[in-house]
């Protein structure tokens, strides 16, 4: 993964394992201690849990000794992500023996994973909670006070959290991500997020809408709308998606699809910039992009992650597109959105990949010259298909050349679309202070693009014009202009 201030958004690399704060309630008397791992949709879940407990007299901190409750919202798609879980449980352990009434919490996709031998393994965990399973806390908590080990790993049809608010927690106050899905049912062989999150269910759109509504009424400014696959989006009275060719008639009148839902923000907030992720190739349809050229608050960025350039590998993963149906998707993005800036998941190495399959990944990079990327190389996840029925047979010293070449190649393109916005004045969203500068802001122009420029008389949540006078491959500098007519 290139790691630079323009992929924050999806995985940031600075986040992992970072600890929750809220306001405290005077009147909760109980510490919560929780860390976080993994992808955003952990992150806006630990939120949820925050906010569930915020109601059973539970208020967080960031000193883990003075916890009454530690909990760990864990990631399994990569090996690493679990090693690193399993280091946080030893040191847990650690401080338990100074406070032993402190309890020990596993959440999320590991925990789903993993289920019961959790307890067995790890000695020191009290309770482990699957993805579906944060409303049943209070009842998992009383449990665990009674001295009782706690487990709640069961997948729901229907849970979607579409009436908890979640607590924004070191929040920027500008930016918020909103769920609108959970699950997926795409099955690619080398995931595990349909065995950890369960079949794919949509959020009633009129929770969202409320959500969204909501965070302008706070001063957000930029919503994320947040699922595994967003673009399979469909509610049609709740239910699973796989179950809507049995919807009535009436249902199936008044659906609504990821299209529709995002008109309808849209519409809802006209001011509110939206942005969404993740999209997956074979369910993306053109009035999804139309939808993004009809609406200016809509931003001009798709996350769009293909995984390989090669059709024999695409078939292996369970991908059900092409190479060429990838790049006729491309091509209408192109087509009726010109400036859109689409981004990439990829990964090398996957099994029984030859040399040809590689050159089909650069050339397929070369083809559309993504602004950014995450790439990866292969490794094995237990549980996962590509785990049970195929050889990790490519050299690892293989995996890490390809890699390199990767994100050499990446990297090149990056710069050569950073470029193109050099000269051009486009409006900012100011979320910060610049990482490297005091004395200059961080935003992003609709594109995604990180965008420095002096500070001024500017302030967070501003939306600015800022005329690009120069760039590196990952980041634009310029000069404000003036304010947008967005404030």
């Amino acid at each position: 993964m290139i790691k630079d201030e323009s992929v924050e958004k999806i995985i940031d690399e600075s986040q992992q394992g970072s600890t929750l704060t809220l306001e405290n309630n005077h009147k909760n008397t109980r510490k919560l201690y929780i860390e976080s791992y993994g992808c955003q949709m952990n992150f806006s879940d630990s939120e949820i849990v925050a906010s569930i407990l915020a109601k059973e007299g539970f208020n967080t901190t960031q000193i883990l000794d003075e916890a009454d409750l530690v909990l760990v919202n864990t990631c399994s798609i990569r090996e690493k992500a679990e090693q690193t879980v399993r280091k946080r449980l030893e040191k847990f352990n650690a401080v338990k023996k100074t406070n032993p009434s402190m309890k020990v919490g596993v959440l999320g996709c590991m925990a789903e994973r993993l289920k019961s031998k959790f307890l067995e393994e790890e000695k020191i965990v009290d309770m482990v909670v699957g993805p579906d399973a944060y409303k049943d806390l209070p009842n998992l908590i009383q449990e665990i006070d009674e001295g009782r080990n706690a487990v709640n790993v069961i997948l729901s049809k229907d849970e979607t959290y579409g009436d908890v608010a979640p607590v924004r927690l070191n929040s920027n106050g500008v930016t918020a991500f909103v769920s609108i899905t959970r699950g997926c049912d795409n099955m690619c062989t080398f995931c595990v997020v349909p065995f950890t999150r369960g079949r794919e269910r949509s959020r009633d759109p009129q929770s969202i809408l409320q959500e969204v509504s909501e965070l302008w009424e706070k001063g957000f400014k930029e919503i994320t709308l947040l699922g595994q696959n967003v673009d399979s989006y469909l509610w049609y009275g709740g239910g699973l998606k796989k179950d809507y060719e049995k919807a009535s008639d009436m249902q199936k009148a008044t659906s609504v699809n990821f299209a529709k839902l995002l008109e309808l923000v849209a519409e809802a907030q006209p001011k509110m910039r939206i942005r969404f992720s993740t999209s997956n190739p074979q369910d993306m349809t053109l009035d999804v992009i139309e939808a993004m050229s009809k609406y200016e608050n809509i931003c001009n960025y798709i996350h769009l992650p293909v995984q390989s350039g090669s059709n024999r590998i695409l078939k292996a993963m369970n991908r059900l597109h092409t190479r060429e149906e990838y790049f006729e998707l491309i091509d209408n993005i192109k087509k009726i959105i010109p400036d859109c800036a689409i981004s990439q998941d990829m990964i090398t190495g996957f099994p029984t990949e030859t040399e040809e399959d590689h050159q089909d990944t650069l050339s397929l990079m070369e083809y559309v010259k993504y602004d950014f990327g995450f790439m990866f190389a292969y490794s094995e996840r237990p549980g996962t298909l590509a785990e049970r029925k195929m050889e990790d047979d490519v050299p690892e010293a293989v995996k890490k050349r390809r890699l390199t070449e990767i994100i050499e190649l990446q990297q090149k393109h990056s710069h050569y679309r950073t470029q193109q916005h050099l000269g051009k004045t486009e409006e900012v969203l100011i979320e910060g202070t610049s990482k490297k500068s005091d004395a200059h802001w961080m935003g992003r122009n609709s594109q995604n693009t990180v965008v420095v420029f002096p500070k001024e008389h500017y302030n967070i949540g501003d939306f600015v014009h800022v005329k690009i006078n120069e760039c590196t491959s990952a980041t634009l500098i310029g000069e404000a202009v003036g304010y947008s007519k967005n404030n």
